[in-house]
């Protein structure tokens, strides 16, 4: 069991009532085998847009800024946007949480409005407490949704997603109208410089960082300087709109820049901090949420096993969300029976707690039978 980017004991790990219960290791042995396994804190996705998650990127950047690109790729009567939105919202939300599930992730960061069916059965946990706008250009009054956040929540906006002076000055749009302080938290900030991190610092802020969607949308992302400012930093995925593919896609990405203990982090205790959640996510602790992944025990540290994620089991409050074809022999039958086969492009097959039959209906009628989830294509 992890118990940090670089420590890992040999511990039973119960689950009672959602919550973590760790004991010493017994010679009676655990009711559910994880031997040979590495059991992680789930990782904490801070920025995804669900809906989106089965369009394909979308615009030919670099832009100067995220305006542009909108405005670029805002066609909405044409193809592939048309067909894509003849898919329900309700299943490209559901889409959505399973590509987060399928990277290990248990919590997730919707910046979008919170919608019914996150609440019952969905695959992972989406954040409900927290205020956001979407962006100073597209939000009709950022200081109302700033004075609307719940006290101690965190308060999301897409803020420096550009290269131009426009973006770069949106850090002191946001300080101007009082909206910067130690809840706010921006996402992407890649065009901050200097004197904006240091504002950034002073007002005690903190940043979402999604490199491979900024590098697509605007040929580079955070600077060495913003990621070397001492700034809390949590990672996202951003939507299949702009990403290269799902959380582990992302992780390539960013450890060309950071070291896998600092990655560690920002998948999961830091990212808890930046987004304040209060019920033990980003950690095994004792008391804790259960929200758990399970990955091959490579003898690696742990920071370095999230390097290679390819997630054994996922536990979701205590709840098996996603098994392995090989876990899933270790399962009890009653834990099996709501699990169903999902095989994804160059990820593999699972058994997911999900309508995956129903699913697979649903976007066969509106995409056909060639459909992908964050790039790779889906099958039954």
């Amino acid at each position: 069991m992890a118990l940090g980017p670089t420590d890992a004991a040999r511990l039973d790990v119960g689950i009672e009532g959602g919550q973590v219960r760790l004991r010493p290791r017994s010679a009676a042995g655990p009711d559910l085998d994880a031997s040979g396994l590495l059991i992680l804190p789930g990782l904490i996705n801070a920025h995804d847009h669900l809906e989106f998650n089965l369009f394909p990127r979308l615009g030919s950047g670099p832009y100067a800024n995220a305006t542009a690109w909108a405005k670029d790729i805002y066609r909405p009567h044409e193809p592939p946007v048309r067909e894509h939105l003849k898919l329900a919202k309700h299943f490209r939300l559901l889409w959505g949480g399973i590509k987060n599930l399928l990277s290990g992730v248990t919590s997730v960061l919707h910046h979008n409005p919170y919608e019914p069916v996150f609440d019952a059965g969905f695959p992972v946990r989406v954040i409900r407490r927290f205020g956001w706008s979407h962006s100073l250009s597209f939000s009709r009054d950022v200081k109302a949704d700033w004075a609307r956040t719940p006290r101690e929540a965190p308060f999301l906006i897409h803020a420096g997603e550009g290269t131009d002076s426009c973006a770069a000055d949106e850090v002191y749009r946001l300080d101007a109208a009082g909206v910067l302080g130690p809840s706010t938290v921006l996402v992407h900030g890649v065009a901050l410089e200097q004197s904006g991190l240091e504002l950034l610092r002073k007002r005690r802020s903190s940043l979402v960082w999604c490199p491979s969607s900024n590098h697509f949308t605007l040929g580079r992302t955070l600077s060495r300087e913003a990621l070397d400012s001492g700034i809390p930093i949590a990672l996202g995925t951003d939507s299949a709109l702009t990403a290269a593919g799902d959380l582990i896609d992302e992780i390539e990405v960013a450890r060309r820049d950071v070291r896998a203990v600092r990655l560690y982090g920002m998948l999961t205790d830091v990212a808890a901090r930046v987004l304040r959640l209060r019920d033990g996510e980003g950690t095994i602790s004792d008391g804790g949420v259960s929200d758990l992944l399970l990955v091959r025990d490579r003898g690696i540290e742990p920071a370095h096993a999230l390097l290679q994620i390819d997630p054994e089991a996922v536990f979701v409050g205590g709840r098996i969300k996603l098994a392995s074809l090989r876990f899933a022999e270790r399962l009890p039958a009653p834990l099996r029976k709501n699990l169903q086969p999902l095989r994804i492009e160059g990820r593999g097959e699972w058994l997911i707690d999900c309508d995956v039959s129903m699913l697979l209906d649903a976007c066969h009628l509106a995409l056909g039978k060639d459909f992908r989830l964050a790039g790779k294509a889906v099958a039954a």
